[in-house]
């Protein structure tokens, strides 16, 4: 299994780094004149100090502005004198820059305060802060951890966050990373996707690159006649697998024998349905499911261990006559097809996570403004996202045909292959043909197999809470 590389780690402050959650409560106590209860809790930590300031302006009348300034006077006094980092927060930040692995520092803390932890700290240590006054919205929005992403260039999925607080890690979570919670004063709960630990000592980047989610590649691919149209096509598809480096391929017009020789080629698992359909998998499959012996045209499915978990895989081919761009009245013949895809999703039924696949033999209504072709916009009612679109969402800087590297003008050029899903992250979706290939007639000797263009999507499986 192949987990995403660890691209930054991203640390929450106060009571992450810093033991100053002490320092805050006691700070806030001052200026209300009473001793903090439980209560009192949510409206203090991990919030910014406006919301600290208005909070206690509900309660006392005075002025949220002065309240402000005096939290932050109370709390800069207290830090100056009385900061010391959490136990095994220098050792780990100091063996993730041995390791070269970025970090941020982020907090709901204004600048004043931050900047003067990091005198504390080190400045030096992180290659960017990001602050209560650096965004229009502090946590818990997503904003602070996605700007610090930004900063760094590294995509959220491929970050963990660490966080001591609720509040930091529904922020951290919403842009999308991956939590290392160590709670400083309220407990925090486990979750998918998020880890509670007890301290940083001891914490390696090992550690935390254990944490990252695993990577799902999957690949729709219609095999034109098996890929018999080319020269030594057995030989170039296992080729076009290797250089993907996909880990389940659903597959279209098989030619009956192309999923089981493929799979025993790779070593990998497969499922065959009829004469057209089949599934490949580095993972086991656990299951199979529709009907095994679906005629040229339907979907077939399997079930797929990975990750620790179970995630569905579908693929579908749909009827090719009467196709829609060809038509006078482009909508006047979906019927077909958009029953096909109904019984598709009819077997499918509530599963989650799934991914459908193939080649539905229609335009997407995401692609065509104005005209709202049935058979995607069925799946999207179901549930399902595209996700090339979501990955690619301006059709016109990024078209994705898939039809027809081979076939071409005056041949209208459009999306036909998908990768649909229900339930999973997309990370990145792309189109894929090898070589140049020459038009038909001419295709004997291209290096790419199939008249159609490969869609390839990459999913992040959250590997759940697990020890640090």
């Amino acid at each position: 299994m192949t987990r995403l590389p660890l691209q930054a780690v991203l640390f929450d402050m106060d009571g992450t780094l810093v033991d100053t959650e002490r320092l805050w409560w006691e700070a806030v106590q001052r200026v209300a004149g009473r001793d903090l209860t439980e209560a009192d809790r949510a409206d203090v930590l991990g919030r910014p100090v406006e919301h600290t300031a208005g909070w206690l302006s509900a309660a006392t009348g005075a002025p949220a502005a002065g309240l402000a300034d005096a939290l932050h006077q109370e709390f800069a006094d207290r830090v100056r004198t009385g900061v010391v980092p959490r136990p095994g927060a220098l050792d780990l930040l100091d063996a993730l820059a041995r390791e070269g692995v970025p970090t941020a520092l982020v907090t709901a803390s204004p600048r004043s305060v931050a900047d003067t932890v990091l005198d504390v700290l080190g400045a030096d240590r992180f290659g960017v802060s990001v602050t209560a006054d650096d965004t229009d919205r502090t946590k818990p929005e997503p904003d602070p951890y996605l700007a610090a992403c930004h900063a760094l260039g590294v995509d959220p999925s491929g970050c963990v966050a660490v966080e001591d607080t609720a509040t930091g890690v529904a922020s951290a979570e919403a842009a999308g990373c991956t939590v290392l919670a160590v709670p400083s004063l309220a407990p925090i709960e486990a979750a998918p996707g998020r880890t509670v630990g007890t301290s940083l000592a001891g914490v390696t980047p090992s550690a935390l690159r254990a944490l990252l989610p695993y990577r799902l590649r999957v690949m729709t691919w219609n095999l034109w006649y098996g890929g018999t149209k080319v020269h030594d096509h057995r030989a170039k598809q296992l080729k076009v697998i290797a250089e993907t480096d996909v880990d389940v391929v659903g597959l279209q017009e098989t030619y009956g024998t192309a999923a089981e020789e493929l799979a025993q080629a790779l070593g990998w698992h497969h499922h065959r349905a009829g004469e057209n359909l089949g599934i490949i998998s580095r993972y086991p499959i656990t299951a199979v499911l529709g009907d095994p012996d679906v005629g040229f045209y339907g979907a077939a499915g399997a079930r797929i261990a990975v990750a620790g978990q179970e995630v569905e895989v579908w693929t579908a081919h749909l009827d090719y006559e009467r196709y829609g761009p060809y038509e006078a009245e482009p909508l006047a013949h979906e019927e077909v097809r958009l029953g096909q895809m109904r019984d598709t999703l009819r077997r499918i039924g509530p599963a989650s996570p799934v991914v459908l696949v193939g080649d539905f033999n229609c335009p997407s209504h995401l692609d065509w403004p104005g005209v709202e072709w049935p058979v995607t916009r069925a799946a999207e009612e179901a549930g399902f996202a595209d996700s090339y679109r979501q990955a690619r969402p301006d059709p016109v800087r990024d078209p994705g045909h898939t039809w027809s590297p081979v076939v071409v003008h005056p041949e209208p050029q459009d999306r036909i292959d998908f990768v649909l899903h229900r339930g999973l992250r997309v990370l990145d979706s792309r189109t894929f043909v090898s070589g140049s290939p020459r038009p038909c007639p001419d295709v004997a000797d291209n290096d790419w197999p199939s008249d159609h263009a490969a869609v390839i999507t990459t999913f992040s499986l959250g590997s759940g809470p697990g020890p640090v």
